[in-house]
């Protein structure tokens, strides 16, 4: 490559030395445009010489684990066979030695009193007799000789009694307080008459738990006439009971 320079003037003094810094610098201007024209040249070049290599892909097998087998459960050896089982025989049943029975004999019984049967008259209610008691029968001795004449026999006892017709004993009168407080119950009285039919004294036996029926039930057997009592048909003294129930209807 030529380069040429023009104007500069021969008869300055100071030519020499400014050529050569002139100088100096075109000539670095020149070599680096050499050297840039050289370089992209020779790159060019290279480029052209590569070769293009294709990519290779690479592919490889991966075997999957095979899965571990499960163990198995053990199995348990088999049970052995049962013992057959024997039949138990029963034993015989064990009799039983039946024992007689003593034969008991009835023995005499005493008589029973019954209680005596009180008046049908009752306080607004109903007066409750007491139930008469059947004596027992009385063993019969057996015969043998004849024993010597013992004490007269005891004679018949009749009970007084409040229940006859003639009598017209009225009702016990029932305490209005107890009506309205609502008490009941029964009182037994115990009266002592007298040869004539009188009551001549009363007590309380069984108390019915109220005070005024109890005085009420005392009050009305002392105002009432009974039969008098008999021991061998004669009239004499005798207790009698007698029953008075105070009932709300």
């Amino acid at each position: 490559m030529n380069a040429t320079f023009s104007g500069i003037p021969c008869d300055s003094p100071k030519a020499p030395a400014r050529l050569s810094r002139n100088t100096v610098i075109a000539m670095a201007v020149v070599a680096l445009h050499v050297g840039l024209i050289w370089a992209l040249q020779s790159g060019l070049m290279l480029r052209k010489a590569e070769l293009i290599v294709p990519v290779e892909v690479l592919a490889e097998l991966i075997e999957l684990p095979q899965p571990q087998p499960q163990p198995q459960p053990e199995l348990a050896p088999p049970a052995p066979p049962a013992a057959p089982v024997r039949p138990v025989t029963p034993a015989p049943p064990v009799q039983k030695k039946t024992v007689p029975k003593p034969v008991v004999r009835p023995q005499a019984q005493p008589l029973a009193i019954a209680d005596p049967t009180p008046s049908p008259n009752a306080p607004a209610g109903s007066l409750t007799p007491a139930p008469a008691t059947t004596p027992a029968p009385v063993a019969e001795a057996p015969a043998g000789p004849a024993a010597p004449s013992g004490p007269p026999a005891a004679a018949s006892v009749q009970l007084p009694s409040s229940n006859a017709d003639y009598l017209q004993n009225p009702k016990p009168a029932y305490p209005a307080l107890s009506k309205r407080l609502g008490e009941q119950g029964k009182v037994v009285v115990r009266v002592l008459i007298g040869a004539d039919g009188t009551p001549k004294k009363a007590e309380l036996r069984q108390s019915s738990g109220y005070e005024r029926l109890d005085q009420a039930a005392l009050n009305t057997v002392l105002k009432w006439r009974y039969v008098p009592g008999k021991r061998g048909g004669v009239a004499e003294d005798m207790w009698f009971n007698v029953p008075i129930n105070f009932v709300l209807e």
